[in-house]
This record gives structure tokens, sequence and C-alpha cells, in this order.
């Protein structure tokens, strides 16, 4: 587990205990005692992590896949990655790993074995959650288990709203401008959410910068390999503009989440320009040494975009 500073104290280290207690205790005895400390009477759990397969099956009858999906993967665990805390907010990257034993969300036991990430931004006051959000690689899922999208009774797609939170990534820069860097850590937050602009500036980014994961992933890969070349997100979406949620700095870590929207204006993966908005929320984790933007680590959420495009099951065989 890396943790964004190891050194942090104070309200700031009991937000993470808190954090940490409550993931590490999902599918233990102890889980209902810990949730009973640790979720504040008004905690609202403001996106699932599978919201979208959970969307999908909404008043289809199929069997619950239990808490924390524990009915339909009763072996999960969960290896927290990265960990990252300011102010009120905590961060946690994390893989889900278990083998697919139950029913879920309409898909049927296939005995595969998943290893898919998830990004969680918690929301900690007075020692308790009162927000969590959650995202989780539905699409990886899917890919693993072999599966598509189960198709509902009524042969609709539940597409999701366009999000239109968060503050317009231009207005942030400018705010953030208006007021001299006070910490390194304040610098390196001005580099991210420049890169979020509409200028999309890459100042600061080192010259061997490097690219864990690409936002859109599973489009990236099922473009070069159905030879349509390297995705062109920004050809398809011309107008394509961010709008920031969330912006953390602790260490050398910044962590964004921020909704991007555009409208399908040409080829994306094939798909003819459709003329639709379409937006969804992306997470990223960018490192950095001193001054200098060494990698990115970026989860969008693909499934939500094709869901909104018509076309669920484009990356699922």
């Amino acid at each position: 587990m890396n943790h964004a500073d190891r050194n942090r104290k104070g309200e700031l280290a009991r937000n993470v205990e808190v954090a940490l207690r409550f993931k590490k205790s999902q599918g233990t005895p102890q889980m209902p005692q810990v949730e009973r400390d640790v979720l504040a009477p008004n905690y609202d759990r403001a996106r699932g992590g599978n919201f979208h397969l959970a969307g999908n099956a909404r008043d289809q009858g199929w069997p619950h896949p239990g808490m924390y999906l524990r009915t339909a993967f009763p072996d999960r665990v969960d290896v927290i990655e990265e960990v990252i805390a300011e102010g009120d907010r905590v961060g946690l990257l994390f893989r889900v790993t278990a083998t697919h034993t139950g029913n879920f969300f309409g898909i049927p036991a296939t005995g595969r074995k998943v290893d898919v990430y998830e990004i969680a931004m918690l929301r900690i006051v007075n020692g308790q959650m009162v927000e969590g959000w959650f995202m989780m690689d539905e699409t990886a899922l899917l890919k693993q288990l072999g599966a598509k999208l189960p198709p509902r009774n009524d042969g609709q797609f539940i597409a999701p709203p366009l999000p239109e939170s968060g503050e317009d990534a231009d207005a942030l820069v400018e705010r953030l401008a208006s007021r001299p860097p006070a910490s390194q850590q304040d610098r390196n937050r001005m580099i991210v959410a420049r890169s979020r602009s509409s200028a999309r500036s890459t100042g600061g980014r080192a010259a061997d910068h490097r690219h864990r994961r690409f936002g859109f992933q599973h489009l990236r890969e099922y473009s070069k390999a159905r030879g349509f070349g390297e995705l062109a997100l920004d050809a398809a979406l011309p107008d394509r503009h961010d709008r920031i949620e969330v912006l953390m700095a602790e260490g050398d870590q910044v962590w964004v989440r921020f909704n991007t929207n555009g409208t399908h204006q040409a080829s994306l993966c094939g798909l003819p320009p459709a003329g639709k908005r379409v937006g969804v929320p992306v997470a990223a984790i960018m490192k950095f040494s001193g001054s200098q933007w060494q990698e990115s680590w970026i989860f969008a959420d693909e499934l939500g975009m094709l869901l909104q495009l018509g076309a669920p099951n484009l990356l699922l065989g």
C-alpha cells in the first residue's frame, strides 16, 4: 500500500484510519459494528462502484449479488494500492480480486476469477464518513467474466445522465492563479488543473513522463486491435470540456476527479457520429518528483459513455 504521505498526522491520519477500517471490515464479522461506528447517520453513497450494472438490473427481478457483492463473489479480497488525504477527503485506489460463483446483476456464475480496479473518494467529518463515491472498471469486469451487459426485459439501455456538476476547468485555473502558491503541492495542483483546461497544457510534465494507464484504456486497445489507429477522442468530441469536482494534493501526488463532456461529431472506434452529447466521470492519479510530473494513471467511465452512445457491448466481443 502506497501512501501519498506516510508521515501524515492529526486529522488527516485519523481520516485515513477511518477509511481503511471501513474498507478492511467488509465481509468480516466486525462489519456491522464498524459501519455503525464510521458511517454518519446522513451518509450519502453518491455513486456505487457497479453503477451501470446495478442500474441495468433495476426492476428485473434478478438475484441480488449481496452486500458488497459477496453473494456473487464470496471470496472477494480488496488489495489497496494507493491512499491520499487532504482536508476532509480520503482517496483509495484498490483492486477487487474474487471468483464469480453467484449471480451478478443478471450474469449467472461463471467460475472465473476477476482482478479489476476500483477507486473511492470519501468525505469524513468528525470521524465519520458522510459521503462515498466509487467507480469500478465495469468494462474490465465484464471482459474478464466473458459476459455482455445482460439484456433487460424492456430491451432498453439505461444510459447515465450527463454530469453537469463541478467547476469549469478554466475557471478553476483562474481562481488558483489568483492566489500565490504556498507549497509545492499547490504548484503541482495548478499543473494538473491546467492539464484539464481548454488549453490542455502539458507544462510541468517531465521529458520521461509515463502513462501507467490511459483514461479510455479499453477503447484505446479496441481501436488499435480493430485497425482504427490511435484513439482520437478529441477529434470525435471536438467540443469536449472538463468540469473538476475534486482536486486533492498530498506528498508527491495529485488526484483529480472531473466530468468530461462533448458532442459525438466524428467516428469513434468505428461508431459513426451520432450528434449526441456524452459525458462521464474520470478519475486520475498524478505522481510528481518535486515540480516534475512523472506519472499519470487515469480511469474513465467507458461503459457509461458507450451506454450513452447506444453501444454498451462494443468492447465485449
